[in-house]
């Protein structure tokens, strides 16, 4: 069968998940650009809801990322990601939630998109929608500090998990911000849980291979979905 193929642009936090999860299982795959096209039906003919990463792996086209993580994780050799312990397994998939819902909204959607997307574009940020992610921000960096008071290397323990690699692109791109500098700090355990990531191979070769451009297509998003408060 040959190589899969991962579909999005270089920056989505979503995308990175996948990149990570794949590098790190020493998977070889192919990347398909899909910036010039987002929203337009070459885009949504993979992914009918205008979202990104999509896999295509044989005769299989799978979006949702944390459908491609498990398929993934299940597809390929390597050391699994996936814990064989039930409820090591329900503590990671309430991580993949956790990260759809609570972090990726305020960590990205609302301060990053503010701080460096926009700007990056020439639109200003809106201070109203910064200011009120900040303490949802807050109340997640402190769970995790909390899950993290067990003195291991990883979120659910000494393994690395999925949930790990779902964790990590939110939590690096809130860290570019000022506010991610200015907060961090305060969660140490959180703070060293980061530095193991960093330092991960897979991490780093990921990270290499983005370039910091302008996302282009996100013009349309300070008026298609931008919160409004």
């Amino acid at each position: 069968m040959s190589d899969p193929i991962v579909y999005g642009f270089l920056r989505s936090t979503f995308v990175n998940i996948v990149r990570l999860i794949l590098t790190h299982k020493d998977v070889a795959y192919q990347f398909h650009d899909l910036e010039r096209v987002m929203g337009k039906p070459d885009h949504l003919a993979l992914h009918p809801f205008n979202r990104v990463p999509i896999l295509k792996h044989g005769d299989l086209t799978v979006y949702e990322t944390s459908a491609i993580a498990a398929y993934v994780d299940e597809a390929f050799g390597g050391v699994s990601l996936t814990p064989k312990d039930i409820k090591a397994r329900a503590r990671m998939n309430q991580w993949i939630s956790a990260v759809n819902n609570y972090y990726y909204p305020y960590m990205i959607y609302h301060v990053t998109h503010e701080r460096l997307v926009f700007p990056e574009l020439g639109i200003a940020s809106d201070e109203k929608v910064v200011a009120h992610a900040l303490p949802k921000v807050e109340t997640g960096l402190a769970v995790a500090e909390r899950q993290l008071a067990h003195g291991k290397d990883f979120l659910l323990g000494d393994e690395l998990s999925i949930a790990d690699f779902y964790l990590l692109p939110s939590t690096f791109a809130f860290s570019l911000t000022a506010e991610g500098q200015s907060m961090y700090p305060k969660f140490p355990a959180f703070c060293r849980w980061r530095e193991r990531m960093d330092n991960l191979s897979a991490t780093q070769k990921v990270r290499a291979a983005v370039q910091r451009v302008p996302i282009e297509h996100a013009r349309e998003w300070a008026t298609s979905h931008r919160p409004k408060y």
